[in-house]
């Protein structure tokens, strides 16, 4: 084993280097200092990739751009800019709306784009770079609507003072047809491994992947899905091609003989890097987006199932090379309790596990809560929920994915003067969380309102969040813990009634990483190496 001494520049290009999303700002300008751990400073960089929003000659899509204020800038940090341009959609040759694994096998043209061999050859056809969403100041967000069927995937970046907390969100409505409903994504930052529980290749449903490539590079990327015997893919997903600032999209029941209703996903990148997210139909159930789940834990939790939800399925999977018993509870408003006839799920190593929790709310607020079943097991699992509203011919779906805590500050954006419901669980009893919550301006006016909420340990609260003064558009949801609170989870449910069909879904809302901890001077930086 090698000592490797890095000075404190090492470590801030070294952090650059490997994410290539966030870099530190230059010391110097309003740190939070983090006595004797570092110094906490702004990004100067973020990333979103947006995927295309719907192929319904019926759908209208809105989008809204935001970054909060209050970001300390370092010393010399420019003023922000902040845009999106579309990106190439990439289809295999008679694929039609889509694409299929099959196919996309092959080696690299030279150019970096495509394939250059393979039975279905990849195209990849111009792209406008005209900039989507210019964002020119923290504090109040822009909109801008389209209701093209053929509009494109999105990717784009924010630096200086507008890249702590930038959010993008993306909101569809679609009227009729098998991709009815409304359909929410919190536009994703890229990276090189995602988990999606809850995904299906049963006839009844069509699931796409989005693979999204914000770099001048091609990536490379394996596709696997999980049931709950293993394994259901083999070899079909593997090497998938998704060339520079270009977007593919893979049905999922191509990666399969295996019809699966319950099914677990996992994209890997190989090579760069990629954004990912699954757009879920339902001939029944209507349609919205299943954003990847928390990074795989031990514990989990999924905030915000509607009060009025008359079906929950909860899909877990353990990737780990052990076993996972899981102590699965649900935070109300009164506390922790165990629905009935499941104390514990028993989940196995590789494999997908799947209950039905009916109508687990009853009427009043709540979030999954999942821990180890022994106190001690350290066996990781990723897990989402389906949710749905509504009976009959009148229900619409839309998925909760575990989420990361919110430890500095989250935000959501594309909330309306009506329809918006906040969901906020202190998961653990004893530590009661405090959070401030900011109502943004509006994108056509208003002034920002901020409230306070604490949340007793082991509950649940839900609530109609605060209004801008004044407000004219939409505005963003900014939630921030205070001082010596407990460890708090937020979503955003978002409802918007088509006729008799309760059409809504479900933003989680984890932590921005707006910020990294820079170790100070003075500190020991030995990185140790094989």
């Amino acid at each position: 084993m090698k000592r490797t001494m890095m000075s404190l520049t090492g470590v801030a290009v070294a952090l650059a280097a490997v994410t290539g999303v966030a870099a530190v700002a230059a010391p110097g300008g309003g740190p939070e200092d983090t006595a004797g751990t570092g110094t906490r400073l702004p990004v100067q960089r973020s990333a979103l990739l947006c995927p295309a929003p719907t192929s319904s000659e019926v759908g209208e899509t809105t989008y809204t751009a935001f970054a909060p204020k209050g970001a300390a800038a370092g010393a010399g940090t420019k003023k922000g800019t902040a845009q999106l341009v579309p990106a190439a959609t990439v289809k295999d040759a008679g694929s039609g709306d889509g694409g299929s694994a099959k196919g996309k096998k092959g080696k690299k043209d030279d150019k970096g784009g495509g394939v250059a061999d393979g039975s279905g050859s990849l195209t990849v056809p111009p792209r406008d770079t005209k900039p989507v969403l210019p964002l020119q100041e923290a504090g109040k967000p822009v909109t801008t609507t389209t209701d093209r069927a053929d509009a494109p995937a999105l990717v784009g970046a924010a630096d200086g003072t507008l890249a702590p907390g930038w959010t993008v969100q993306q909101t569809t409505a679609v009227a009729a047809g098998t991709g009815r409903g409304l359909l929410g994504l919190s536009c994703t930052t890229p990276d090189t491994t995602f988990w999606f529980p809850g995904v299906s290749t049963d006839a009844d449903r069509q699931d796409y992947v989005h693979l999204t490539n914000p770099d001048a590079t091609p990536a490379v990327v394996d596709l696997e899905l999980h049931g709950k015997d293993g394994s259901l893919t083999d070899s079909a997903g593997e090497d998938i091609s998704v060339p520079a600032h270009a977007t593919v999209p893979v049905l999922l029941s191509t990666l399969t003989a295996t019809p699966t209703t319950n099914a677990s996903l996992h994209v890997v990148a190989r090579e760069g890097r990629v954004g990912a997210a699954v757009q879920a139909r339902d001939g029944k159930l209507g349609s919205d987006w299943l954003p990847a789940a928390a990074d795989p834990s031990p514990s989990s939790v999924l905030p915000g199932i509607p009060k009025d939800a008359t079906s929950v399925r909860l899909v877990a999977v353990a990737p780990g090379e052990s076993d996972a018993d899981l102590k699965v509870q649900l935070a109300t408003p009164t506390g922790l309790i165990t629905p009935a006839g499941l104390e514990t799920l028993h989940v196995k190593s590789g494999m997908t596990t799947a209950v039905d929790l009916k109508d687990v709310t009853k009427g009043e607020a709540g979030s999954l809560v999942l821990t180890p079943a022994d106190g001690g097991s350290k066996a990781p699992v990723a897990a989402a929920l389906r949710v749905t509203r509504g009976k009959g011919a009148a229900q619409e779906m839309a998925f909760i994915p575990a989420t990361r805590p919110v430890d500095k500050r989250a935000t959501v954006a594309d909330n309306r003067d009506k329809g918006s419901t906040l969901s906020l669980v202190a998961p653990e009893k004893g530590k009661d969380a405090k959070v401030k919550v900011t109502a943004s301006a509006g994108s056509g006016g208003g002034t920002p309102v901020t409230k306070t909420y604490t949340v007793k340990g082991g509950t649940a609260l839900d609530v109609a969040p605060p209004r801008p003064q004044g407000l004219k558009g939409g505005y963003a949801l900014t939630v921030e813990p205070e001082a010596g609170s407990g460890p708090v989870y937020a979503a955003r449910m978002l409802a918007r009634p088509q006729g008799r069909v309760p059409a809504f879904t479900v933003q989680p809302m984890p932590d921005d990483r707006g910020s990294v901890l820079v170790p100070t001077a003075g500190q020991d930086l030995t990185v140790l190496t094989d």
